[in-house]
């Protein structure tokens, strides 16, 4: 029964790992705001990737997309782990360090402002189709958008999922609808003969394979919005993931390539134009098809594309006020206005520097495509990076505690038992048993060898599966890097800027960054030290613990009261341990003593109301909790070997000790 205890606590432990506020997004809204951003890509990449690839640039369009679907892979996973949002910054800092997230959040911030000017100046090129006298003034008019959109955000008002669900539909039944009327004219052979045509006229070497590689992942920046979506998601979030990412995958694959292939091969002379470039689709389908189709395209790439834009202005403001919290940016960041509530500062930095950057390429789109690889590539590439650190020490502790792993495996192996069995056994062995015995027809559900065997295989091939696909993302960043230098400088040179800022920053404040993380795999060499909200023994039990510790780790978690009740909203990253400033000052000093005295350290901080220390402490199966007497009441349900108490010059300290 001790196994069957086990995962009941296994599962009531990770029953507490929630995200905090209202979900309110299935999988068919997820699916609408990430298409929504993916889905406008389409719209300037045929011209953007012309200019560098020529004809080809639907062939390397499909061949990026095998890497986009491994992607869909890790970020699922990014959404599985991180409820709380974040993806690249909350990746990197759980992975690596804080300074990492803050590296991924600079880059991150790179990818939004040049998708916030990209997308602003092709909606209004696109809108040049229906009304053509806008064209001479297309950047100007571009910059007023701009402003529209910060004063809108300023007022408070953002597009819903359900707008954005309606756009997408749009863009996509638009996107059908080229596909259908370009196939009736042209049969599948034709549309083949002329791909093959491509390829004897354009001759393909080492060098071009791989720069039309990195560049046509342009075609699919977006990605990272399903990881933003986290805290807003309907559970199970497993489930809605897996459903978005699908149709995601689907549409995006049925309708990019194709689209992008047909744009450039049949209307070459058109691609090569500097301004008719900017309007590939709308212009097929209005020579295959109609005027109609030509407007209604031209006119909902317009909307599609400003909604991209302001998703990405709402994604910067976000991440600078997660980078402001974190004590990486300054504070003012972080500041409301009274009028609206709404971070005024953060607002004008997300819409500003897009516009400066609008104004230094004056408004040329296809220099903006190519200094969008930097960021892009980058965020992909840590954000993958990060996810292979976090499996690959995940299956680094349970290598190196083979019983941890047995239980663990056997968690889902238990014979289940009929409901009279249960009631039959002692009182003290069905204490937290009830998941064991799921079953009444008493029917055993233990998978065989082959089944454990085939799981393990998995697992296994899934892993490296990460690995490569992290290193192609990083292979293409590594091209894009020498390929397209100006890229590099501009999106090196912001993340610098913003690190040298951080780096400023946090000397002034002089608290070092943590990065919290979930409750782990159990650890039974380290040291549990029990902390809480306006515990004032804290601290004695922190230096208590690092004195105890002779190397060992030490394991600090932090029981919370002071958790704000409100609602998320999409792109918020909802980590309610960056408000709390007692929790932050407990950690930092812990941090600092730690470190000093050179002590492994790990921070969790969770809900008090929502963690029962008892079944963290059953999880981990630590060697020692140290507690202040104030908070030793909690674990009056633990059975330790022994008790002992501290008489510390600060205070009393509990020590209790369990030989598992």
């Amino acid at each position: 029964m001790k196994q069957t205890s086990t995962a009941s606590t296994r599962e009531a432990v990770h029953a507490q790992e929630q995200t905090h506020g209202t979900a309110t997004l299935g999988p068919l809204l997820c699916w609408a705001v990430v298409f929504a951003d993916i889905g406008s890509s389409i719209y300037y990449v045929p011209g953007i990737l012309y200019a560098s690839v020529s004809e080809l640039a639907g062939f390397f369009v499909l061949l990026t997309m095998v890497v986009f679907v491994l992607l869909t892979l890790k970020y699922a996973e990014v959404s599985q782990r991180f409820p709380e949002g974040g993806g690249v910054v909350s990746v990197a800092a759980q992975a690596i360090n804080s300074w990492a997230g803050a590296l991924g959040g600079m880059l991150i911030l790179v990818s939004y402002f040049l998708t916030a000017a990209i997308s602003c100046l092709s909606a209004l090129q696109y809108f040049g189709v229906v009304v053509p006298a806008v064209l001479p003034y297309v950047l100007w008019i571009t910059i007023g958008v701009l402003i529209l959109l910060g004063c809108l955000n300023w007022i408070g008002i953002n597009e819903s999922a359900k707008v954005s669900l309606i756009g997408a539909l749009v863009a996509f039944g638009s996107d059908l609808a080229i596909l259908w009327t370009v196939f009736t004219h042209l049969s599948v052979g034709q549309v083949w003969s002329l791909f093959v045509d491509v390829f004897s006229r354009q001759s393909l070497t080492p060098t071009s394979i791989l720069v039309g590689f990195a560049s046509a992942f342009l075609a699919f920046s977006g990605l990272e919005s399903i990881s933003q979506l986290s805290p807003v998601m309907k559970s199970p979030r497993k489930k809605v993931i897996g459903i978005a990412l699908f149709l995601v995958v689907l549409t995006i694959g049925t309708t990019s390539p194709l689209l992008t292939l047909l744009a450039t091969v049949l209307q070459p002379k058109e691609a090569a134009d500097p301004i008719l470039s900017t309007q590939l689709i709308s212009l097929l389908g209005g020579h295959w098809g109609n005027l109609f189709l030509q407007t209604e395209v031209a006119i909902s790439a317009s909307l599609i594309l400003v909604f991209a834009s302001n998703t990405a202005i709402i994604g910067a403001y976000h991440v600078f006020m997660a980078l402001a919290r974190m004590d990486f940016f300054p504070s003012f960041i972080l500041k409301r206005n009274a009028f609206r509530n709404t971070p005024h500062w953060s607002i004008v930095l997300a819409t500003g520097i897009p516009i400066v950057i609008l104004l230094a390429v004056r408004g040329e789109i296809n220099q903006l495509g190519d200094l969008y690889a930097f960021g892009l590539l980058g965020a992909f590439t840590l954000t993958c990076l990060g996810i292979d650190v976090i499996r690959n020490r995940d299956r680094s502790q349970a290598r190196h505690m083979s019983r941890a792993a047995a239980i663990y495996e056997e968690a889902l192996t238990i014979p289940t038992l009929p409901s009279e069995a249960v009631t039959a056994l002692p009182q003290a062995s069905r204490n937290g048993q009830k998941a064991a015995a799921v079953s009444l027809s008493g029917i055993s559900t233990r998978p065989s060898a082959l089944e454990r065997l085939g799981k393990g295989v998995w697992k296994e091939l899934d892993f490296w599966l990460g690995v490569l696909t992290t290193a192609l993302v990083a292979l293409a960043w590594s091209i894009s890097v020498v390929s397209k230098p100006q890229a590099a400088l501009f999106g090196g040179t912001v993340a610098l800027c913003g690190m040298a800022v951080a780096s400023i920053n946090y000397m002034r404040r002089g608290r070092p960054p943590i990065a919290v993380t979930q409750i782990g795999p159990r650890q039974r060499d380290a040291l549990l030290v029990l902390l809480a909200s306006h515990d004032e023994q804290s601290l004695t039990a922190i230096k208590a613990a690092i004195k105890e510790s002779q190397g060992k780790p030490l394991i600090f978690l932090y029981l919370s009261d002071q958790l704000p009740e409100r609602v998320a909203t999409p792109w918020e990253i909802v980590d309610p341990y960056l408000e709390d400033e007692d929790a932050r000052s407990v950690f930092a000093q812990a941090e600092k003593w730690a470190r000093a005295a050179k002590v492994p350290r790990h921070f969790i901080y969770r809900e008090s109301k929502n963690t029962n220390p008892a079944l963290v402490w059953r999880f981990l199966q630590p060697s020692e909790v140290i507690v202040s007497p104030q908070l030793a009441e909690q674990l009056r349900d633990i059975n330790p070997d022994r008790i002992r108490y501290e008489l510390t010059p600060h205070g009393k300290v509990a020590h209790f000790l369990k030989h598992w």
